[in-house]
């Protein structure tokens, strides 16, 4: 029953708000006006045997006061002014990619004796071009410009199914809320951005500020924190002026950002060749490589302008464009040309409406359901209609009634024909889920 876990999934999001703390603690009274900064979070046991910084040096054991919470502009943690962001990278030898995007609702969370609205940030992952994971995190600022972490709802995904959902915890519920950025971070500070008893811990030491980083377009100003995880290993990651969180390595595995927006946003038109790129690589997925075809995409990307992109897409889509013209055979043709297709959609976010862009990806997520329906292929079936069921998220608050209604009418269908392993009715769903988007 693959997809009765499904409707667990976003419930952070949409449940009712939680009540005190974990591990026994009590909730702090509830706070005046003048004296939210004398009150102590009640802290969890950190992981024995971890070297956990002194408490002397640590910034995030006081409950700040949250008046205008969603406001989330903390230059090196700017939630609120980000609406998509994509990241790059390998994971176990494997292309690794993520879109990061702010949601068109909020969250109350109950929490340090206040009622706090919480911004809500969709994270998904895909690991060699299949979704991997899914998170729901909750983050809102505090009066003195720091940026606390209130939760998040994971979802793990293998195969086409849910795997597990460890990792998930909500604020005032599992533990207490968690710093994620001070508000203006000196060497030496140190914060928890994650200690829930049984499920994570991580710790933060700030190592350098104003250090220069390679951003998307150039050269920008960040922060490094080393960050100590609860087995007491370390990594160090990267936090960039106008970015937030900017570069992790672990063991090998890297997650990079890519570009930003609206930082990383163009004035001028979208390029002529991205538009070609687009086109032409969506007509080979969805009537496979025809004479010249191919040979076109050389020439589409050669015109795109290396000033207007990003450097870490580079590679990426140069790749994808290599992968098209080095398939043997036009399936192989055709679901290279998804990637692709993902990877245009990815340099217009400087261009367009990144809920234009999401609308365009529910599209092309219906052509690789087709796809792999074609194949048989029925755990890939069952993982796109995951990414199309997250998508939704996205893409919801600029849907009319009647087009939502259609959309949430699909998706039903589409999770029905995957119980049933009804491949032909997953197809229709598909394309009328396509239709009814784009006509």
């Amino acid at each position: 029953m693959r997809f009765i876990a499904l409707l667990a999934v976003g419930c952070l999001v949409v449940c009712g708000c939680s009540g005190g703390e974990a591990g026994g603690h009590s909730e702090p009274e509830r706070l005046g006006s003048s004296d939210a900064s004398r009150v102590t979070i009640p802290q969890p046991r950190a992981p024995s045997g971890v070297p956990v910084a002194p408490d002397g040096d640590r910034v995030d054991l006081t409950v700040p006061r949250f008046s205008d919470p969603t406001v989330v502009d903390n230059t090196l943690f700017p939630v609120s002014q980000q609406k998509a962001v994509v990241f790059v990278g390998h994971v176990d030898g494997k292309p690794f990619r993520t879109e990061v995007t702010l949601l068109p609702f909020t969250r109350i969370i109950d929490w340090g004796g206040q009622r706090i609205e919480t911004l809500v940030s969709q994270y998904t992952a895909y690991l060699d071009g299949r979704i991997q994971e899914v998170a729901y995190d909750l983050y809102a600022q505090a009066d003195d410009g720091s940026v606390w972490y209130f939760g998040e709802d994971v979802a793990d995904l293998e195969k086409g199914a849910i795997a597990t959902k460890e990792g998930t915890w909500l604020a005032g519920k599992d533990g207490p809320a968690q710093m994620i950025m001070p508000g203006d971070p000196e060497v030496g500070d140190v914060y928890r951005t994650e200690n829930i008893p049984g499920i994570a811990f991580e710790q933060v030491t700030v190592k350098s500020r104003g250090q220069q980083l390679q951003g998307p377009l150039g050269p920008v100003a960040g922060m490094v924190g080393e960050e100590l995880h609860e087995d007491g290993t370390t990594e160090h990651k990267q936090f960039a002026t106008g970015y937030g969180e900017f570069f992790t390595g672990d063991q090998g595995d890297i997650e990079a950002l890519a570009l930003a927006v609206p930082t990383d946003t163009s004035e001028r038109p979208m390029p002529s060749g991205l538009r070609r790129l687009y086109v032409d690589a969506r007509s080979i997925v969805r009537s496979g490589p025809v004479m010249g075809s191919v040979a076109r995409l050389a020439a589409d990307w050669s015109d795109v302008p290396r000033r207007d992109t990003p450097r870490l897409m580079v590679p990426v889509v140069t790749r994808a464009v290599a992968h098209v013209r080095e398939a043997g055979a036009p399936a192989a043709a055709r679901q290279a040309a998804v990637d692709l297709v993902l990877r245009a959609l990815d340099l217009q976010l400087r261009y367009r409406d990144p809920v234009a862009v999401d609308r365009d990806r529910v599209s092309v997520w219906c052509d690789q359901l087709l796809l792999d329906a074609r194949r048989h292929d029925a755990a890939d079936v069952d993982s796109d209609i995951f990414t199309l069921y997250y998508l939704r998220d996205r893409v919801q608050g600029s849907l009319s009634a009647a087009t939502l209604s259609a959309y949430n009418h699909q998706i039903g269908i589409l999770q029905e024909a995957a119980l049933e392993r009804d491949l032909p009715r997953a197809t229709r769903a598909a394309v009328q889920l396509r239709t009814a988007l784009h006509g």
